[in-house]
């Protein structure tokens, strides 16, 4: 709605309008700007002949007495009928003096009776309201109208008219209702001057207004392409676009070349260099971004990197008290095995010796290496040296539990509970996350607890990892786990590697294949793509294992039949995942999910459904969580069944809704919020990280091409615990599994933690910096 013109070739009067007056407000939500009324009809031009109309739209409270008009469309609604949704109104004024008077000197404005009215209306004319809102000075030309009454007049005027007034003007930009009253809470009354003068001031100021837009407006005012906050605006959406690209700063000389790339499109002197050298070094004195060392950073992202050096040097600066002896290690670690009736290889053992003995360490390696096994062992290890029970039940609500579990997504968070048997919980909730910028757990709050044990760790981003590691308290030990191969975390940054890289934390790197000794040719793959030693012999048929080809045009209904027959055989949908690494293609991911969902879950009488932007949804459908919504406990990757769907006459917000079933919880989304969702017979790679499922079927085709990588492909891989099944071209899997990933990401983190750069944080910064996380 924001997008359209509403003032299209018609005219205003030939547009379908109703003509009405508040009867009553039946709702209004003041965050979303969103409101429903009912209003008595007075004239309209649409096919409407009652007398009250129920309307809804964004739009702030009507008053009664007031008479407005309404542009929109009707809409039927199954149990309350017809509505009208609004996306455009304004006040209906009166259009003749004596109407004007009339309306001046009503109750509205206090203190202005009906002789002063007639004074101002004499004086200024019909236009006397549009004149006084653009400019109040206008009023010292009526005579015998005193200081404090003019004020009074204008600022009941602007309470009353000021929003219509400068929605109708910014009607003519193309903005929707929602928009504009983002603007007018951004500005009020210089709304319309800012527009004018200096569009470029809404990206800084108004969330979701970019930088091409302000652009259009600024040629429909004409300024100048050299205009200073054009260029500071330019600076502002390149860092911003940086970070789909998983960039924590930018190189200056990038920076800069972007930008002026960007302003100029084709005229080479638009913009001096030396312009846009003044211009983002003012943007730095303000604080909008920051430049160190010729790195230009955000600010979120500034503080997050230099954070996280400063929360790394706090907790590996702790001493940490050893009490016992080599020999007491190795019969703790003797008994461990014992108990287990396994043995722990080499570098296991050494694996569980240095995590004992370290503030901070990195277990990394590949499947089947152990890390599991691993944990396990440090875990069992430590209760033991230290006389600490394993056991939850023997802690008071008082008494922490010494063992912290945590990972970056809830699947993940599982696997760790069900390996070890401990409580395991998503780092978000882990922090106590609000769903914005604020964390329960913090350096004034930590965590309470002797290990903390993060898992998947190369999920995890820049701003993620500042967040955690400012609530570990200086005396923890902290085991970080990994696989550095896989792919780097969503949002900026890439943590794990840069931590190796850095060498500022000790490490341990399993390297010797425990599983593929069980015969897993999956693990063998896996390990070979790892090592770069895979080729066509490779990909040949296994007990667990096929490859299986088929032109591109064959995939859709190779992959349907691949998933019926898994489930034909008694497999659970949620153990059968598909894997592919684009949506938008006869390939892509949603194309699948439309096949799939016909064969495994049709239209059927006994199954309701409900269609939202062209996607139907029905009972039984296979779903993913695609954001963090920690106020109903999902989070971005979690997968879940719809368990029911429910019409706007069953329920109490009468509207129609979506009830998905995430393990034992069940969390309702209304229509409107489907776009938290989507199907999940296929999903992303780059979704499924930190996921495991028994039977993976891996799509890859030509098409793919620009998208396949190695760390990739890997982490496709690494997803199946017990059959992989990959169909497509044979010769475009071996090209991606060769061609490395050249997305370089500029990152600080290695560097200043190797030549011992730590920059002291000040707390004020460190709180400034939290991070945008509704951006993940």
């Amino acid at each position: 709605m924001e997008e359209n013109t509403l003032f299209s070739e018609s005219t205003e009067e030939e547009r379908p309008y109703i003509i009405g007056e508040l009867n009553r407000m039946i709702f209004h939500k003041e965050s979303e700007h969103f409101s429903i009324a009912s209003i008595n009809v007075t004239d309209t031009n649409e096919d409407f002949s009652e007398k009250s109309l129920v309307i809804k739209g964004y739009f702030p409270p009507l008053e009664e007495g007031e008479s407005y008009v309404f542009h929109g469309e009707f809409q039927e609604h199954k149990k309350f009928g017809r509505q009208y949704q609004v996306d455009f109104y304004k006040r209906v004024m009166p259009e003749t003096k004596d109407g004007l008077i009339v309306y001046l000197a009503s109750d509205l404005f206090h203190g202005i009776g009906q002789k002063t009215a007639e004074r101002i209306v004499d004086e200024l004319g019909e236009q006397a309201i549009s004149m006084i809102l653009q400019n109040p000075d206008v009023l010292d030309r009526v005579p015998k109208l005193a200081k404090e009454k003019k004020k009074q007049l204008h600022e009941a005027l602007k309470e009353h008219q000021g929003f219509e007034h400068v929605m109708i003007h910014l009607n003519q930009y193309g903005f929707g209702l929602k928009m504009s009253q983002k603007i007018y809470e951004a500005f009020k009354d210089q709304t319309l001057s800012i527009i004018e003068e200096d569009p470029y001031q809404l990206v800084f100021e108004v969330e979701g207004f970019g930088f091409h837009r302000a652009d259009e407006i600024a040629k429909m005012q004409e300024l100048p392409d050299d205009h200073p906050t054009r260029v500071r605006a330019a600076c502002l959406y390149i860092m911003q676009q940086s970070l789909s690209s998983g960039h924590v700063y930018l190189p200056t000389e990038l920076c800069l070349s972007q930008v002026e790339n960007l302003l100029n499109n084709g005229n080479m002197n638009a913009v001096t260099f030396e312009q846009l050298s003044d211009q983002i070094i003012h943007l730095a004195e303000n604080r909008y971004v920051f430049i160190e060392e010729d790195h230009v950073y955000l600010p979120s992202l500034f503080h997050a990197e230099n954070g996280l050096c400063h929360q790394l040097e706090r907790i590996t600066e702790e001493s940490l008290d050893i009490e016992h002896t080599q020999a007491d290690l190795m019969k703790i670690i003797g008994d461990v095995e014992e108990k287990e009736a396994m043995s722990y290889g080499e570098d296991q053992f050494q694996a569980i010796e240095k995590a004992l003995h370290s503030k901070a360490m990195i277990l990394t390696g590949g499947p089947g290496t152990g890390k599991t096994t691993v944990i396990k062992g440090i875990i069992q290890s430590y209760s033991k040296l230290n006389d600490v029970s394993i056991d939850p039940g023997d802690y008071g609500s008082g008494d922490p539990f010494p063992f912290i579990l945590t990972a970056p997504t809830g699947r993940a968070a599982k696997r760790m509970t069900e390996s070890t048997g401990l409580p395991a919980r998503t780092i978000h909730r882990l922090l106590g996350w609000d769903g914005h910028n604020s964390f329960e757990k913090n350096q004034d709050n930590q965590l309470e607890g002797n290990v903390l044990i993060i898992d998947e760790f190369s999920m995890v981003d820049i701003w993620l990892a500042n967040q955690l590691f400012r609530a570990i308290p200086s005396g923890m030990q902290v085991l970080i786990v990994g696989d550095e191969d896989q792919l780097p975390s969503v949002g900026p940054g890439q943590v794990l590697a840069d931590l190796l890289r850095s060498e500022y934390i000790p490490s341990i790197q399993l390297t010797e294949v425990y599983r593929q000794k069980e015969g897993s040719k999956i693990i063998q793959l896996a390990h070979e793509i790892k090592n770069d030693q895979c080729t066509s012999k490779s990909l040949e048929k296994d007990h667990d294992f096929n490859f299986i080809p088929a032109g591109e045009h064959q995939i859709k209904e190779l992959v349907t039949n691949i998933v019926k027959k898994a489930i034909d055989k008694g497999i659970e949908l949620r153990e059968v995942q598909v894997l592919a690494p684009m949506y938008r293609s006869e390939t892509g991911i949603h194309k699948l999910n439309e096949e799939i969902q016909q064969v495994v879950n049709p239209k059927s009488k006994q199954k309701r459904d409900l269609t939202f932007k062209e996607v139907t949804y029905r009972k039984g459908d296979k779903v993913i969580q695609l954001v963090n919504q920690p106020e109903d406990g999902v989070y971005n990757g979690d997968i879940g069944e719809i368990a029911a769907i429910f019409r706007a006459e069953e329920n109490v917000d009468q509207v129609e809704q979506v009830v998905v079933e995430y393990d034992s919880k069940e969390v309702v989304y209304p229509k409107k919020d489907l776009n938290n969702i989507m199907h999940a017979y296929c999903t992303s790679i780059h979704k499924s990280q930190g996921s495991e499922f028994s039977i993976v079927i891996l799509p890859i085709v030509r098409g793919y091409r620009r998208m396949l990588r190695k760390n990739l492909i890997y982490t496709a891989i690494t997803r199946s615990k017990q059959s992989l099944i990959i169909c497509g071209d044979q010769q475009a899997f071996l090209e991606g599994i060769q061609t490395r990933d050249t997305n370089l990401r500029y990152t600080g983190l290695a560097e200043k933690l190797q030549e011992n750069r730590i920059p002291a944080v000040e707390e004020e910064e460190e709180e400034e910096g939290l991070s945008p996380y509704d951006f993940m």
